[in-house]
């Protein structure tokens, strides 16, 4: 056996890997040259690197063909445009979300308004659209306060929209909606939900009777001027600003009034202000003053409008009442 050097066996076994890779390729040109036929296919096996190659090539190092991974980093524009980005707390990223649109943002403010108040400001703008749909002569067939039709007819919607009906659109509507919003939220945050509901069922039952005698056919200022007395008279000390002037609360119905018979020019318009101070009087003197004096409290909301709207304070006046027992019911002690 004639012994070869370590490098001359290294030259023989490269000389040896170079051939068999030629007939590999050969063999591989001439297959996608001349498609092989069923039967010559198990003779000649189309493969682009043998077995035997992929060892050797293992054994010296080489790199052998894989699969180009899948890449599993996010580029820029991988992710959807429609998909929300978060942090890693799960809260919504800064700049994630488009800008509020105006009517989503003005929908949102709508819904954040106090039921009550948000109910009759939605009235008043049901019969504002009524009345510019029907025009002036139907609206005031339809929609004013007229007693014969309103009992004898049982016209009984006629109450409810006379307190809603605030004119055209104008700057007078406006101004008129915005007091509706101002004083009518006060004074449902201050009272609740169900004495608010007292408050505004007794207004439209003595303002339909003031209307009656004195033949007025809608008396929605007169329902702004009434909240606006008894939040004046709650406070009537604190000074505010009214046009140029600092005046105390209690002026500021009077101002108003003073104010729309300035702008009207005539004595005619100061009528629905003082029906508004009436009724809105009466009101306050027997809620805050009648049991001070010794007198009961008869506006109390009936429990159903309590526990309908405000459970909480049905609960506080449970325990409240309860606490009270206890306080009478305390016995002796016993050999005392």
């Amino acid at each position: 056996m004639i012994r070869v050097h370590s490098p001359l066996r290294l030259a023989i076994l490269l000389a040896a890997l170079s051939t068999i890779s030629a007939n590999s390729a050969y063999r591989t040109r001439s297959t996608s040259l001349f498609p092989l036929k069923s039967n010559d296919s198990q003779h000649f096996p189309v493969t682009t690197t043998s077995n035997f190659q992929k060892s050797i090539l293992g054994i010296r190092g080489g790199a052998s063909r894989k699969k180009p991974r899948k890449s599993k980093s996010a580029s820029l524009h991988s992710t959807s445009s429609s998909s929300k980005k978060k942090t890693a707390t799960g809260k919504k990223a800064v700049g994630s979300d488009e800008k509020e649109s105006a009517v989503s943002s003005s929908l949102n403010r709508y819904k954040s308004i106090l039921p009550l108040t948000r109910f009759y400001i939605s009235l008043v703008g049901v019969v504002t659209l009524i009345s510019v749909l029907l025009g002036e002569e139907a609206t005031q067939g339809l929609l004013a306060l007229d007693p014969i039709r309103t009992f004898n007819g049982m016209e009984l919607w006629r109450p409810f929209t006379a307190a809603s009906f605030f004119g055209p659109p104008s700057i007078g509507w406006l101004m008129n909606g915005y007091y509706l919003f101002e004083y009518g939220s006060s004074l449902e945050r201050a009272f609740g939900t169900p004495q608010h509901i007292i408050f505004l069922l007794g207004q439209v039952v003595l303002l339909t009777m003031f209307s009656a005698i004195l033949g007025q056919p809608f008396y929605g200022a007169s329902m702004t001027t009434s909240m606006l007395h008894v939040l004046s008279r709650s406070m009537p000390n604190q000074k505010v600003k009214w046009l140029i002037f600092t005046v105390p609360y209690w002026t500021l119905p009077y101002g108003l009034m003073a104010s729309d018979v300035l702008q009207a020019q005539s004595a005619m318009s100061a009528i629905p202000h003082i029906m508004g101070i009436l009724s809105g009087h009466f009101y306050y003197f027997h809620k805050f003053v009648w049991p001070k004096l010794g007198g009961e409290d008869w506006l109390n909301p009936p429990d159903f409008l309590v526990k309908k709207f405000d459970p909480d304070a049905k609960k506080a006046k449970i325990n409240a009442a309860l606490k009270s027992k206890r306080k009478r019911g305390k016995g002796r002690r016993l050999g005392a």
